[in-house]
């Protein structure tokens, strides 16, 4: 049982700020480097925050965690606090998909990365994915 008032609960979290997905990033980073994939930048200022800019091809690429962003193949609800998540998961999927159609105007293309992509057994085939989407294939 908690100590706090559900209100009270609620003013404490609003103050919890997330450390971004800094591992998925950084093995994601690690990825192109392997694969010699040049001409990125992480954190530039753009519509929605993409994770890395290629600004030549106007290619933006988010890396998505497949519990924020609700992968089909391992995103889960919680059983604790369920409408709680359903609605929050609910809404990222919303953000991304006015992210992207916005991007899109905007001229940029969109790769949208999941969390286990980066798992060393389909590493190779997502770098092909990405020099494909670069037009350095």
């Amino acid at each position: 049982m908690d100590v706090y008032s559900r209100s009270k609960r609620s003013e404490i979290m609003s103050h919890v700020r997330g450390r971004d997905n800094r591992v998925t990033e950084l093995a994601f980073a690690s990825l192109l480097r392997r694969y010699r994939i040049t001409g990125w930048r992480r954190r530039q200022k753009l519509f929605g925050n993409p994770d890395f800019l290629f600004y030549e091809e106007h290619v933006a690429v988010f890396v998505d965690g497949c519990f924020w962003h609700s992968c089909p193949v391992h995103g889960t609800q919680p059983a604790n606090n369920a409408e709680f998540w359903r609605v929050k998961l609910s809404k990222n999927k919303m953000r991304d998909c006015i992210v992207n159609r916005k991007l899109k105007q905007c001229g940029w293309r969109i790769i949208r990365v999941w969390q286990h992509e980066l798992l060393a057994a389909k590493e190779a085939k997502l770098a092909q994915r990405i020099k494909r989407a670069l037009g350095r294939e």
